[in-house]
């Protein structure tokens, strides 16, 4: 009988080895992979060629809780999924699914050893896991909205990339259901979970998820629209918008989002002297994607020749720094005009307005930090748009959430799971009804 141990991972110069509290011991060896291994991944790759998760999909089951699956590896997976919001939780959630998939239809592959192939670093019986998710595994859960995930793929999180292989031990910071997650890559290693059961059932909670989502979506656009029948003056629309972003999830980025909206009002009534860009996605590398900032106009003629860009910055009225980096990002270029949109008033102490106006004689390019209620007027007096302030206001409530909904994706590709922002919005007008209308519940 083996002595019982503490388990570790050792990590050599050549090799990595995994050892359990019985003693025994997995080795890892680094190096190129081995013809079995590239047998395996040929095989895996053929198959998801041939469709098998969309049939997956397609064969399963109305009732999640009619798979198979033990009740201790239900938990598992229900954790992972209840990990998801706007920041955390996706990343995890597409590489349990990956994994599974991977075990399903190659028992023998270890899903511990995400990295195989010709690169700097690879393990000799590993695979190269990031390929088979951008090939494979993001696209399809984009295309089923099974999960909205960065196009890139999950390994766009680096902390799911570092060198070690998947166990316990991993220690990269990882946001979401990391425990759970680790826990289900060893049960499954144990062989003690039926890969594809597993993999039916995570994807079918994702299913109901989604489908409860639309549900949740008609509600607040139909409340939206109830809510505009009788209160549509630009105040009130300002303040819904205004205290949704205040009391929501990551108020960050709907400033983003609610800006584009009042841009995309105002490009369909062809009051742009440009086009306004898609949303960036967030955490999308600005050097990377040559942006400006989060919101911007570009010339119609020319993508590449941006006319305007505004950045938002919930919750930082106090933005030298920002300022200051806005100089190397305007330099190269030529700009109207950029800045900065807080939700508040924001601080103009003596050096900042000393910076804008280095910056704008520098540059040639007018720099603004405004609040939202004054971003927006700007717009409305610059168009001489002022007599028609509530019809406008109107059509920015309706495109704010229905890109929440998800329903504007070419306009605004929201990859974050958003059900908690339409449930706030629905929350929200429900209390404004409530608060015009005391009596009706009880009438």
């Amino acid at each position: 009988m083996k002595q019982r141990v503490q388990p570790h991972l050792k990590v050599y110069r050549d090799r990595s080895v995994l050892v359990f509290e019985d003693g025994t011991e997995i080795v890892f060896d680094e190096g190129p992979p081995t013809e079995s291994a590239k047998q395996r991944l040929k095989q895996i790759r053929e198959q998801l060629q041939a469709g098998w998760l969309d049939h997956l999909l397609a064969n399963l089951p109305q009732a999640a809780d009619t798979i198979e699956v033990e009740e201790s590896i239900r938990i598992l997976i229900q954790q992972i999924v209840e990990s998801i919001t706007s920041e955390i939780g996706r990343a995890v959630t597409g590489l349990a699914i990956l994994q599974l998939t991977v075990k399903s239809l190659v028992p023998e592959q270890s899903i511990r050893l995400h990295k195989g192939g010709r690169g700097s670093f690879s393990w000799k019986e590993g695979i190269p896991m990031r390929s088979l998710d951008s090939q494979f595994i993001t696209p399809f859960l984009r295309k089923h909205e099974l999960l909205r995930i960065n196009k890139y793929g999950v390994f766009m999180t680096r902390s799911l990339a570092e060198n070690y292989p998947y166990s316990q031990f991993y220690k990269a910071s990882i946001r979401g259901a990391r425990d759970a997650w680790l826990t289900l890559v060893d049960k499954v290693e144990a062989g003690e979970v039926n890969a594809e059961n597993a993999l039916r059932y995570l994807l079918a909670l994702l299913r109901n998820r989604a489908e409860w989502f639309t549900q949740l979506s008609d509600k607040a656009i139909e409340m939206t629209n109830q809510f505009l029948a009788t209160s549509s003056t630009f105040d009130s629309v300002f303040t819904v918008i205004h205290k949704h972003i205040d009391s929501s999830f990551y108020s960050a980025r709907l400033l983003e989002v609610c800006m584009h909206a009042f841009l995309q009002v105002l490009e369909d009534r062809g009051l742009l002297n440009g086009r306004l860009l898609p949303l960036c996605q967030m955490r999308t590398a600005n050097k990377k994607h040559r942006n400006v900032a989060d919101i911007e106009i570009v010339s119609i003629d020319d993508a590449e020749m941006i006319i305007e860009a505004w950045d938002a910055k919930y919750g930082k009225p106090y933005l030298l720094d920002e300022l200051n980096e806005l100089v190397d990002k305007l330099q190269p270029r030529s700009l109207e005009i950029a800045g900065f949109v807080v939700e508040r008033e924001p601080d103009l102490r003596p050096e900042i307005l000393n910076r804008i106006s280095e910056i704008s004689e520098l540059t040639e390019t007018e720099v603004k930090i405004l609040s939202i209620r004054d971003w927006v007027e700007l717009y409305l007096n610059r168009l001489q748009q002022q007599e028609l302030r509530d019809e406008i206001a109107r059509e920015w409530m309706i495109a704010y959430i229905e890109s929440l909904c998800q329903r504007r994706r070419d306009r605004a590709p929201i990859d974050e799971p958003a059900d908690l922002w339409v449930k706030d919005w629905v929350e929200i007008l429900r209390s404004e009804t409530e608060e015009e209308h005391p009596y009706s519940s009880s009438q």
